[in-house]
Parts: structure tokens; sequence; C-alpha cells
């Protein structure tokens, strides 16, 4: 079964009232937008992700979106909602068999609802999640008078996901007119909608005062995982070999001896983001035997490990890194290592910590003939 997952996020949050788009606020330190595409992605039911964005974010879209665990497609939202999803949905019309459609401002869904929501759309066509009404509701006329007391066993506040078969909701589409959800849409053109009962928890933030809210139930009950990985590397030196750490040629008159370029930093660094998330270790994913990775940059090297990285559907929190050499001095090329690393890591250089220790002329590295190095990566996942 192809399950299309479409989040809408094209709106701008005019109601929020702050100059950004609400859904690149922060959340417990990361983008409300990050926190809705982990929580699609991490439902195993579903096959593909469709972010409709604000036009403008088009063209350079946030990191995070590039380094989804799951197929992710990035199309433009439109003047209205529908118009954000029927531009999505046109996407995955021709393969999807179920489009589950989350609203963006809901980043604290669980997979656990997403799936029981699709569950009910293969099963009767179309489903919702949505709250049973515990308060007892009133409708009330232009003036704000009370015209009648509704039973409220019979109301419902609805919620996202709200997942269709493809048929349904192109029947949905289809439409004339304006709703403020998709299930509305589904009804007007006679297919019944089946209630999947919602979570607390799963709220819109639409007010600040909302975010207050998702902010407290978030330090309630953790919602990461943190791990940590540790990589140790050294090489000797020798004559006739540049010296590279950190992605920076280094002056001196020795480089490190190895079967790529040798930089002891990047291998350090690579097998500490590598261990963090349980992906083995550089030997495993460049070996020395390959001839590929001879004089390899291993810059490259550290690219294609934060892609795993990525994969696995792990952040990375921060980096610090110890290099051991009795010469040369590194200070001087301290920022533009961690410029190299931060970039190849795709994080920010504030996350990245490299000191440079020498070893008081004992061992190898304190007699000048060798240089080691050792990392800590911390990494977490959005359960």
């Amino acid at each position: 079964m192809h399950v299309s997952a479409i989040l809408a996020a094209g709106g701008r949050g005019s109601r929020f009232g702050a100059p950004t788009p609400k859904q690149l606020l922060a959340l417990g330190g990361r983008p409300i937008l990050a926190r809705s595409v982990d929580a699609l992605a991490s439902c195993d039911l579903v096959t593909e992700l469709v972010v409709a964005l604000p036009s403008e974010l088009l063209t350079v879209p946030p990191e995070y979106l590039t380094r989804c665990a799951k197929p992710l497609h990035l199309v433009e939202g439109g003047a209205r909602r529908r118009d954000s999803v029927a531009n999505a949905f046109a996407l995955v019309a021709g393969r999807a068999d179920i489009v589950v459609i989350h609203d963006a401002a809901r980043p604290l869904v669980s997979a656990e609802l997403i799936e029981r929501t699709v569950d009910a759309a293969v099963r009767s066509g179309a489903a919702i999640a949505a709250l049973r009404a515990h308060d007892t509701v009133k409708q009330v006329n232009a003036a704000r008078q009370v015209v009648a007391t509704l039973p409220r066993e019979q109301i419902y506040l609805a919620q996202t996901p709200q997942a269709f078969r493809t048929a349904v909701l192109q029947d949905a589409l289809a439409l004339q007119g304006d709703a403020t959800d998709e299930a509305a849409l589904a009804e007007r053109a006679g297919h019944r909608v089946e209630v999947v009962d919602g979570e607390v928890r799963n709220i819109k933030i639409t007010t600040p005062d909302d975010l207050s809210v998702a902010e407290r139930l978030l330090r309630g009950s953790p919602v990461t995982t943190l791990r940590i990985g540790n990589g140790y590397d050294l090489h000797r030196l020798v004559a006739g070999r540049r010296l590279v750490l950190g992605g920076v040629h280094i002056p001196f008159d020795r480089g490190l001896d190895g079967h790529s370029d040798a930089d002891a930093v990047c291998h350090a660094v690579t097998d500490a983001v590598l261990g963090a998330c349980g992906a083995g270790d550089i030997g495993r994913h460049f070996p020395d035997t390959d001839p590929a990775w001879k004089d390899a940059d291993s810059v490259t090297l550290l690219e294609r490990a934060a892609a795993l990285v990525g994969e696995q559907g792990f952040d990375i929190v921060n980096i610090d890194v110890v290099v051991i050499a009795q010469a040369p001095k590194l200070l001087p090329h301290v920022p533009a290592m961690i410029a190299r690393v931060s970039a190849a890591l795709r994080i920010d250089a504030a996350q990245v910590s490299i000191k440079g220790k020498t070893n008081e002329g004992v061992d190898s590295m304190g007699a000048g003939a060798s240089i080691a190095v050792h990392a800590v990566a911390l990494v977490n996942r959005a359960r």
C-alpha cells in the first residue's frame, strides 16, 4: 500500500502575529515544521511526504527538509489551504492508494494516531482524527445570544491527520467553494467520513499561548532520544605528505600517512557521528582496501557520514574534538577547521569545538612522530 502524506505548511500564520511564518518558529529548540515532518516520517505506513511551502521558502528550503529519512517533495502552497493541498495532491495522485493530510501547526501528533487514521481510511474511504467534546456546547447568533444547546455526545472537535482513499480525495477537491478541511469537502461530495479518537496533546499552534502550551507538553514528556558517539584516529607523520586536518592544509615539513588524505580530524568525527546513531564506523563505509578512497578528500567522507546520520532520523547536536600534536601549532588554523567541519556536517559553526593539545613529550605524539585525534558527537532523534 502506497501512502502519501501531505503536510500543509503553505500559510503565513497571520493570526499568530509573528513576522516569521509560525511553522518556522522554534518549539523545544527545533522548528515546528521540522517536528511535523519527523512525526510523519516516523510512521511506518507513510511511504513519502509532500510539503506545501510558501513560495519564498522553495528557493532555499530549510536544511532539515533535505535530510528526511523518507522521500520528500516540495511544492508551492496556494492562497488557501485547499489550494496547497491540491498542489501537493497533483504530485501523488497517480501513485498513492491513501493520502493522509496533516497541518504543519500540529507538531505533537503521534505515529500511532497517524496509523489509526490511515487504517480507518482504508476501511471506510475517509477518516479524521477528532476529540469528543467534554464541555456543554452552545450555538449562538450574530448578537452572541444562545439559540440552542447542542448534545455534546454528538459533538467532536476535528483535528488532523485526515486520510482518504485517492478517489475520495479527488472527488472532494473537484468541488467548488472553500472549506476549513478536506473532510468537509468529502462530506459535500457524498462520502462518509469515519471519526478516529484524536489526542489531547495533538494541539494546533495558532497563537503564542498555544506555543507555550506545546512547550509545557514537551517538558512534561521527553520527546528526544540523545545518543553519544566516540571517535579516535592516529596516523604517523612522514615526509613527502601534505598535512591536512579538519579539511585545512597546514604548512608543515611532514604529513600524515594513510590511504586517503589521512585527515585524522575528519576521520575521528566521522567515526563519532556514525557511532552515535549505530551506523558502524569509517572502515565499514570507506575501507582502505577500496582504491576508490585512495588519496580521497576526507571532508567528502564526512559529508557522506552526515547524510547517513540524517537518513537514520538523527540531528547532530554538537561535536567536540581534541587534536594531540606536539607540532605544529594548531591555534591559528582552528577557525578554518571548524568552518570546514561544520559545513560538511550541515550544522552551525557554534556546534563544533576543536582544541589542540601537546602530549608533553610522551609517546609517539610527544616525540612529534604522530598525531592523534579524539572526537565526541551528540545526536538526537525525535520520538
